[in-house]
């Protein structure tokens, strides 16, 4: 080990909305020789100071104190640097604290390199390709047309208030207003309403129990129904108006053993809990969906078919052509991820197939190597 740190050595990051990771290799031949992780980085919604501090623990994990005068090249693949231009306002940021943090860790390196999440993702991809489409889906949610290793068009990634659908926050939030739904009576009973509960730390006490969540004969649908979201509602073709499915106090949505007193201590306790953590935290509720919908829960099932929806509405806007790559990474597409086979099959429909990649390290190094002049493969 010592030997290859006397070598030319590049830094590739991985910034993302969870956490940055970054690795150390070998300028050469892009043999990874250390790597380092901390906290979240998105570039637009980490203030620029907690942003330098995360980058600055990522690299000073993965590249040794001794070997910090080696470094030629640093690329990062950022969230929220999803702007083509130069000027965008996440590049800026993600710039700004990158070039503080090796400052700090005395890494003097003339090259540094901002990209996007996207474009570090799709560089990942075996052969290190210059042109094609790229999607991430794990806690936000974007595509892109990747035109010379450069976005040339972008699809959502708009952050958890205005767009990132069907992307893990997107799962958690959806998780939790059917649990909220199914509390005061307006949606089918779901095992989320305890998981979910469980999971943001609500009394026991106030939790619906398994038999509590099972829906009555008069609330499953038709075996050859279609189930439909309608504003958060799961409806079938050939329902009834919207107006004669909304259940009482007698029956309906929510059981009748999980009591109106214990709904409503539901909703006090579960209200506060959510408000008291950043919006992004709902991410962490995704996979509570995933195993739900393995348990073949209908109203977890729904969520994420609707996910896949949003994804595979996200592709279509950048006018695919059948046979072109989709290079596609996040904790949603992964090889059990729960979005890969839905998607895959609606992909399948325009010809299109997934090409996955675990995430943009691999990437973010290949373009530091590149941008030292290396050849990145």
């Amino acid at each position: 080990m010592s030997n290859e740190l006397n070598q030319d050595l590049v830094v590739g990051l991985d910034v993302g909305g969870t956490r940055t990771r970054a690795v150390l290799a070998v300028a050469g031949d892009g043999r990874p020789l250390g790597e380092g992780v901390a906290g979240p980085g998105n570039a637009l919604t980490v203030p620029v100071p907690q942003l330098t501090e995360h980058l600055a623990e990522a690299v000073g994990r993965a590249v040794p104190e001794g070997a910090r005068g080696r470094v030629v090249a640093v690329a990062g693949g950022f969230a929220g640097a999803t702007g083509a231009s130069p000027d965008e306002p996440g590049r800026l940021n993600a710039l700004a604290a990158l070039t503080a943090a090796l400052g700090g860790l005395g890494i003097a390196t003339e090259t540094v390199g901002i990209h996007s999440d996207i474009e570090a993702a799709f560089a990942s991809a075996p052969g290190v390709p210059a042109d094609g489409l790229a999607l991430v889906a794990g806690t936000g949610a974007v595509a892109a047309r990747i035109a010379e290793r450069r976005c040339a068009a972008t699809v959502d990634g708009d952050g958890w208030l205005l767009g990132d659908d069907g992307s893990g926050f997107w799962i958690g939030r959806s998780a939790v207003r059917a649990a909220l739904r199914m509390a005061d009576g307006r949606g089918r009973p779901t095992a989320l309403a305890a998981t979910v509960g469980r999971a943001l730390g609500l009394p026991e006490e106030v939790l619906p129990s398994e038999a509590e969540v099972l829906p009555s004969e008069a609330d499953v649908l038709p075996s050859e129904a279609e189930v439909l979201p309608y504003e958060g509602v799961l409806r079938y073709e050939g329902a009834p108006p919207y107006e004669d499915v909304l259940p009482d106090e007698k029956g309906g949505a929510a059981s009748e053993n999980w009591s109106r007193a214990r709904r409503e201590a539901f909703r006090m306790y579960l209200l506060p809990a959510v408000m008291a953590q950043p919006p992004i935290r709902l991410a962490r509720l995704a996979p509570l969906v995933a195993e739900a919908a393995q348990r073949e829960d209908a109203v977890a099932g729904a969520i994420l078919d609707e996910a896949a929806d949003q994804l595979m509405e996200t592709i279509r806007a950048l006018e695919p052509r059948p046979g072109e790559r989709i290079v596609a990474t996040g904790g949603l597409l992964g090889p059990d991820g729960p979005l890969t086979a839905p998607l895959t099959g609606r992909l399948q429909a325009l010809g299109l197939t997934l090409d996955g990649v675990a995430d943009g390290c691999r990437g973010a190094v290949a373009l530091a190597r590149l941008e030292h002049g290396g050849g990145g493969r």
